[in-house]
């Protein structure tokens, strides 16, 4: 467990080491783990280069409004997938699980095509899009999980008192499934944010590149990278996801423990 943590928490400390490195100590054949002389000058150089602040905002924007969208429409359907357990519902649930399989390569031509006949190319909403066709087969596999675990007891008892299914999910399944529906919009918001290859064929006005094209930019014309800006430009895009599982890791966990004791 030791070794595995320490693997996945290298390449962070390196990005944070890279980052603070003045270009003399980055130029050595054997750089040190600690910066002997810290700076802040990557990062003036970054915010010179390139964007930033609009890119951020751009994926800001695409991934909140991406998981936003995703969480609304997989909880209903998460519900009937999961209270309904005839053919359509296996088929569908099937159907979801292959559409994870194909690769990105194989459906960007007809989404391009399906965008371009929308008007969508080079926007945000076209983005959003298709951000949200692309996370929301998960989302409704990992909320139809969540709802499997609420006991249908629940549901008789809301029936019972003339609830109908609509006032049943809003008032008594939704708020037992908050932790699942926090936990896929995690994963739908990190998705987003870190995608790069719709982002970089759909978008092609620079002032609405997202912050993962932009880091390109910092790769000069044969390959070669500019160290340090980029290092500081990839610490400032990798701090938002961090910061939102900091901030929710209570919550997720704390689900997740309740949902596996049996009342």
């Amino acid at each position: 467990m030791f070794c595995y943590l320490v693997f996945l928490a290298f390449p962070l400390f390196w990005l944070l080491s890279t980052a603070f490195k003045p270009p003399r100590e980055l130029a050595t054949v054997h750089p040190g783990w600690i910066p002997d002389q810290p700076t802040l000058d990557n990062f003036r150089q970054a915010f010179d280069e390139q964007p930033l602040l609009q890119a951020a905002a751009n994926s800001l924007i695409a991934a909140a409004s991406a998981a936003l969208i995703s969480v609304l429409l997989a909880t209903p359907m998460a519900y009937v997938m999961a209270r309904h357990q005839g053919r359509p519902a296996k088929a569908a649930t099937g159907w979801v699980l292959v559409s994870q399989a194909f690769p990105f390569v194989l459906v960007i031509i007809p989404l391009f095509l399906v965008l371009k006949n929308l008007r969508l190319i080079d926007s945000l909403p076209g983005l959003i899009m298709v951000y949200v066709v692309w996370s929301l087969p998960f989302a409704l596999w990992m909320l139809a999980g969540y709802v499997k675990a609420v006991p249908p007891e629940l549901e008789e008892a809301a029936a019972v008192d003339g609830a109908g299914r609509l006032r049943t999910l809003v008032s008594i399944v939704a708020p037992l499934l908050a932790p699942g529906i926090v936990a896929t919009g995690l994963f739908a918001f990190i998705t987003a944010w870190n995608e790069f290859f719709f982002a970089l064929v759909l978008l092609k006005s620079p002032e609405k590149q997202t912050m993962p094209v932009v880091l390109t930019h910092f790769l000069g014309a044969e390959g070669v990278a500019d160290l340090g800006p980029l290092a500081a430009a990839a610490l400032l895009a990798t701090l938002p996801s961090l910061v939102i599982f900091a901030l929710i890791q209570r919550r997720i966990t704390g689900g997740m423990l309740t949902g596996a004791v049996k009342s």
